[in-house]
């Protein structure tokens, strides 16, 4: 097998499942007992929020806990909107792509009376920051761009994004659950206030990931009952898992320089490949995009009929977002950036993964060439743009 689906979610790396075990064995204590047991899982729970913030240049008071990337973008938006509330601002400012954790957030803050500006996504796949500045408003509460896409990998202007947001004295947010563990990210030279981050996609366990909060910004929690997390996060913390993701970023850090190296020399290669197939297109710009991440789109075909194909070739791929593989509807990253109905539904996402080989790039290049090809041959649409009917697109 081939798994080429690290952007829906890495496997734990050993020195994780090591550390995830051990906790689970012998660190089981409550972190909030007083008596020696406690006391140890909160040692463990403070050295993990240490080994976090020196990751991403924060400071450990500025680390919460959470389930996962999904609930720190939600705190992190409810937190600015209710801020915002209080001072009487209520826009936000957002792109067009975000993850559907956010869009969804958005759309929820709309029902309840606030307006937000969704910026539109240039053919590049990359948000323009001087349409975030033209956007900020006197009663702007706060502006949220994702750091990387999770559909197409493109990497956003982050830091000069940061620095129109500090200049306006406006909170950024930033989804970066796709950066964290693969591209350097630093909060302060990003200035940004708040980043929400997720460990199963940097090889820790499902079910934990953080979010970081600016000292000094507002912050509410969004589960009542104890105190944890300084009163920013009720509920007993996930010791085990809180001890195996911080293993897992720290060994991201560690090798972040070589295993993107050799990620942008396969993602090259793949990408030269695919190029050769007729009537195809990368989706997003060819450089500016995570190390490992190609999106392509092929006209004529449906992405769905291709992974199926796919994975009886032993190959692990997506059409986009895991969180809407179960919907019949065109990415909304794609529209977003232009791609037609018709086109955007043969769409195909490889994020490979740190051990990939070149040998293992050129079976993807093969077989995705092989299927392309035999979904085209009884396509009706295929026929129809041979045919001179249809115009071809790409």
């Amino acid at each position: 097998m081939i798994y080429a689906d690290n952007a829906a979610t890495t496997a734990l790396s050993p020195k994780a499942l090591s550390v995830l075990v051990h906790h689970a064995k012998n660190t089981w204590g409550n972190p909030s007992s007083l008596y020696a047991h406690g006391q140890e899982a909160k040692e463990v729970l403070e050295q993990a929020r240490t080994q976090i913030a020196r990751c991403i240049g924060a400071k450990e008071r500025e680390i919460i806990f959470t389930s996962g990337g999904s609930e720190a973008d939600n705190q992190a938006i409810l937190s600015a909107a209710a801020w915002g509330k209080q001072k009487g601002k209520r826009h936000i400012v957002s792109s067009a792509f975000e993850h559907h954790a956010v869009l969804h957030t958005l759309q929820k803050l709309e029902k309840e009376g606030f307006e937000v500006t969704y910026l539109d996504v240039h053919a590049d796949g990359l948000v323009r920051p001087e349409e975030v500045k033209a956007a900020i408003r006197e009663d702007t509460c706060l502006v949220s761009i994702m750091y990387a896409n999770n559909e197409i990998g493109t990497i956003q202007p982050i830091g000069e994004i940061g620095a129109i947001c500090r200049e306006k004295k406006v909170l950024f947010h930033t989804d970066a659950v796709q950066a964290i563990g693969h591209i350097p990210v630093n909060v302060v030279t990003d200035q940004v206030d708040m980043l929400s981050a997720s460990a199963h996609k940097f090889h820790g366990p499902k079910g934990v990931g953080f979010l970081y909060v600016r000292q000094g910004v507002p912050v509410r929690s969004l589960i009542e009952g104890g105190a944890q997390e300084r009163g920013r996060r009720a509920g007993t913390e996930n010791v085990p898992g809180i001890g195996a993701m911080a293993a897992a970023l720290q060994e991201a850090a560690s090798h972040m320089d070589e295993n993107a190296r050799h990620l942008k020399a396969m993602q090259a290669r793949l990408i030269e490949g695919l190029s050769r197939i007729p009537h195809g297109a990368l989706n997003g710009d060819r450089d500016r995009r995570l190390p490992g991440n190609v999106s392509f789109c092929f006209e004529g075909i449906e992405g769905e009929a291709l992974l199926l194909l796919l994975d009886d070739k032993g190959i692990c791929a997506s059409s986009g977002s895991a969180c809407t593989s179960g919907s019949l509807d065109p990415s909304h990253v794609l529209l977003a950036i232009g791609r037609v109905h018709d086109v955007a539904h043969g769409s195909l996402r490889l994020s490979l993964g740190e051990d990939v080989t070149e040998e293992e790039i050129d079976y993807i290049i093969a077989c995705v060439g092989e299927v392309v090809a035999y979904l085209r041959s009884f396509s009706p649409l295929w026929r129809d743009l041979e045919a001179g009917k249809k115009a071809f697109i790409l």
